[in-house]
């Protein structure tokens, strides 16, 4: 009778007819030895995996991807085509990731959401193209069964960076370090959320608006606009973030317009949306469409 053996793709090799390969059980066998030769090979041949990494047999990796040192992948993950998953990098279990995504040292992505209701279920973690997860990067799964954490493509997220359970994130969207988001919480293209924001569950960030650093968020902040301080307050139009996005002049003109509206002393608002109704502006739209939706209502301009 063969000896059974535990072992993982990333560490394998034979002493004294002990065959050793992490996370897969065999019985030493001929026929055996054949299949796990033939696995080794192939997965090889497609992916760089270094010898200290552990990577589940029930993990699903495309083509191109490297994985360094001590880095671990769990069951039931499934890696696209050229990601790099940098040494002691975790991605935890029910993880779905794109194409051509970075995640530096120590990023845990895919953890189980710090919720006290939650369960041992099957919930996920969905990620795009073409994303930065810098070092100490954590990113949790959903809380529900079958529901799940998404991130789009393009986002940069720096060191220490922390996405909370059920989040929506587009794309193209910065957090610098130390930047947090509660649970539940959704995030428009082209935000940038700066260094030790923390953001209050439920709460929406719109389309380029700019949070200043270590902003209390607790409200919605409305599209193209920023908001600093502790509690935050709207501070003036993202004109800068509007430009590097494309916007015309005229464009963010009529954005002028529409924030001098609706922070008009005294003007109720409803009045100020009927009138921004009248402006052909598909950004003015955008706004007065994230106002109308808003439920825990959002960060006003001073007085």
């Amino acid at each position: 009778m063969g000896r059974a053996l535990r072992g993982g793709l990333g560490a394998c090799g034979t002493s004294g007819g002990a065959a050793r390969i992490v996370g897969l059980r065999y019985t030493f066998s001929l026929a055996s030895a054949r299949v796990l030769s033939s696995r080794i090979r192939e997965f090889a041949l497609s992916n760089t995996v270094h010898p200290t990494a552990i990577v589940s047999p029930r993990a699903e990796l495309g083509s191109g991807n490297h994985i360094g040192a001590f880095a671990v992948i769990e069951d039931d993950v499934r890696l696209g085509n050229n990601n790099r998953i940098a040494g002691h990098v975790v991605v935890k279990r029910y993880t779905q990731m794109g194409n051509n995504n970075a995640a530096y040292e120590t990023a845990v992505l895919g953890g189980e959401p710090q919720d006290l209701k939650f369960k041992n279920m099957a919930s996920y973690l969905r990620i795009g193209d073409d994303n930065v997860f810098r070092e100490g990067v954590t990113v949790n799964r959903a809380s529900k069964p079958d529901a799940a954490t998404v991130l789009g493509d393009g986002n940069f997220l720096m060191c220490t960076a922390h996405i909370g359970h059920d989040c929506q994130v587009g794309n193209h969207v910065v957090m610098a370090p130390s930047a947090g988001l509660g649970g539940h919480v959704s995030v428009g293209d082209r935000a940038f959320i700066s260094g030790g924001v923390m953001v209050h569950q439920f709460t929406h960030i719109g389309t380029l608006a700019m949070v200043g650093g270590n902003a209390k968020i607790t409200q919605d902040v409305l599209p193209y606009m920023i908001a600093d301080g502790n509690p935050a307050e709207v501070r003036g139009l993202n004109v800068v973030g509007l430009k590097r996005a494309g916007l015309s002049r005229e464009d963010i003109a009529m954005l002028k317009d529409a924030y001098r509206i609706l922070f008009t002393r005294g003007r109720l608002l409803e009045d100020a949306l009927r009138e921004l109704t009248a402006i052909d502006s598909a950004h003015v739209a955008q706004l007065v469409g994230f106002i109308r939706n808003a439920k825990r209502s959002f960060h006003r301009a001073r007085d």
